[in-house]
């Protein structure tokens, strides 16, 4: 069994940055095995995908509304995975979800690809 647990969410205002956390642990959970990605959702709206990266690390995928404003990283000695997210605007508004693939080689941006998933951190952009 995996867990991931997503942190960093909060309220900020138009402009600010953010970083969300993912933290990733298990009994047999090996770190470098797994695709792992962010999406979120919105109030009334499907799941988002936003980025994912792959399991060594060079290979990342974004979502058009977020390229060159996020930048998804992961750091193997903590098995973390971030997301950095820069000039924030109001439609950013959402629950963050970290999730993690077991079977994919490279990134997917597809929700029912991905085998586990955190409780999701809120992040609210005020105008």
């Amino acid at each position: 069994q995996v867990q991931l647990v997503e942190s960093g969410g909060g309220l900020v205002q138009a402009g600010d940055s953010l970083r969300l956390s993912c933290a990733a642990s298990g009994r047999t959970f090996t770190f470098s095995r797994y695709v792992m990605g962010w999406f979120r959702q919105a109030p009334g709206k499907e799941r988002e995908f936003l980025a994912a990266i792959s399991r060594s690390g060079n290979n990342i995928k974004y979502a058009e509304s977020v390229q060159g404003r996020f930048t998804i990283s992961r750091d193997y000695a903590g098995n973390m995975v971030y997301l950095q997210m820069n000039s924030l605007k109001p439609e950013d508004t959402a629950v963050y979800y970290c999730a993690a693939d077991q079977s994919a080689l490279f990134p997917s941006t597809t929700t029912g690809d991905y085998d586990y998933w955190g409780q999701g951190t809120q992040v609210t952009v005020s105008s």
